[in-house]
């Protein structure tokens, strides 16, 4: 089975919305059996709490659910799972800094999974957590992108 932790700051957006894409894009092509998705935050501001509920929201109107509580990334994350997948490049950083000797590969950008993002200058995920309602929606949509870039990788 193929493990893919999502990275992002707190662990209340972008990391939680993608397991939650993830998971609805695994199901929808039959691969639910075949990977274990899961999220973790670099900070620890969060732990314990649920997704942000303006990530929920949007999710759900796309038909997807957003569950589980926050945690932090821990250094047994590295060795468990085969790719960890940051939201932008401070937590591309972050786990490079703290990824153990020989784990350094599985750290990746999710946005390189997109192939319509091929070339792009800037592949972060933007963090919505202070902003407007359409950051949320705009992170849905490249999360969805790159979730289904990856997912047709894994097939």
């Amino acid at each position: 089975m193929t493990r893919i932790l999502f990275v992002c700051m707190g662990n209340i957006c972008r990391s939680p919305t993608a397991e939650g894409v993830m998971r609805h894009v695994l199901r929808e092509e039959g691969l639910e059996d075949r990977i274990h998705v899961d999220s973790a935050g670099t900070g620890d501001w969060h732990v314990g709490e649920p997704p942000d509920r303006r990530s929920a929201a949007a999710a759900r109107a796309r038909g997807i659910t957003l569950e589980g509580a926050a945690r932090q990334v821990t250094p047994e994350d590295f060795e468990s799972f085969d790719l960890l997948l940051a939201a932008d490049r401070q937590n591309l950083a972050h786990l490079r800094a703290m990824a153990p000797p020989g784990t350094e590969e599985k750290v990746r950008l999710l946005r390189e999974f997109d192939d319509g993002s091929a070339g792009a200058p800037d592949l972060d995920v933007p963090d919505p957590y202070f902003g407007g309602e359409r950051g949320f929606e705009e992170v849905l949509d490249l999360v969805e992108a790159a979730c289904r870039g990856l997912a047709g990788r894994l097939r």
